[in-house]
């Protein structure tokens, strides 16, 4: 199925999700507030040519989805026939993974929940992975390096999406005592950078924002190859504070490492 008839269904798949949330109603925990099915759109515009077949990417393994929120990808995939699993982080997840737990209870799922700490140790549990879903999750981890390089010994092929940034801060701000007392393009160096524990939403999970050519390189040592790649949001002034200098990466890799 090409990715543009699964981007069509994503969209049908969380209006009724939607509606079984709502109709749960849960007692004690929200969820997570961000819709994560919207990820299928990007999709459709990245990948290309061969790439486009998601089962051709997966193959007869299981696909993962890592940093899954509630599993919305995770069931949605299961709906389209693929094995599915979890990998989350209770004491970093928006409910305690408790949403994910109660939907699949509620679908009668048959996807696969595993709970680690993946920055602790980012070891997948279970078999290899043809697929593995890595969206939205880099810039959360205080080990980017040790993650990729795991995930590379675990996944034949991986979708990534992370924040990115091609200057240090915003046209406004500067800092003080000498950190960002200027603006500098970073978008052609390797760089990543560390955030303050207030400067992006004011959330003190968000660590690493890398530069395009920071992305690429630590995708190249940690083992990938990239077979597709794009970026959405402000692609001329991104910045790691602020709403509007946004800037997203996705892209399709591929593991030297199983694909020899």
């Amino acid at each position: 199925m090409d990715i543009a008839e699964i981007a069509r269904k994503a969209h049908a798949f969380d209006a009724t999700l939607s509606q079984t949330k709502r109709d749960l109603a849960p007692e004690g925990f929200g969820w997570y507030p961000y819709g994560t099915l919207s990820n299928f759109q990007h999709l459709d515009r990245l990948l290309t040519g061969t790439n486009r077949d998601l089962s051709a990417l997966s193959g007869d393994a299981p696909v993962a989805d890592i940093g899954a929120a509630d599993g919305d990808s995770a069931f949605f995939l299961e709906s389209l026939g693929f094995d599915a699993h979890v990998v989350d982080n209770a004491p970093t997840n928006f409910n305690g993974c408790r949403g994910v737990h109660l939907l699949k209870q509620a679908l009668d799922s048959k996807v696969t929940i595993h709970e680690a700490d993946l920055d602790a140790r980012f070891d997948l549990p279970g078999e290899n992975y043809g697929l593995a879903f890595f969206l939205g999750i880099l810039y959360h981890l205080k080990n980017p390096y040790n993650a990729l390089e795991s995930l590379a010994r675990n996944a034949r092929h991986a979708v990534i999406s992370t924040r990115i940034t091609r200057y240090n801060t915003t046209n406004e701000a500067r800092g003080r005592n000498g950190v960002n007392r200027e603006r500098v393009e970073l978008q052609s160096i390797p760089a990543a950078y560390l955030v303050a524990p207030d400067e992006t939403n004011n959330d003190n999970t968000n660590y690493w924002m890398f530069s395009e050519a920071g992305l690429r390189r630590i995708l190249d040592r940690t083992g990938w190859d990239v077979l597709d790649f794009m970026t959405v949001g402000d692609t001329l002034n991104s910045d790691p504070a602020s709403q509007e200098g946004d800037e997203r990466a996705f892209c399709l890799v591929r593991s030297r490492q199983l694909s020899r």
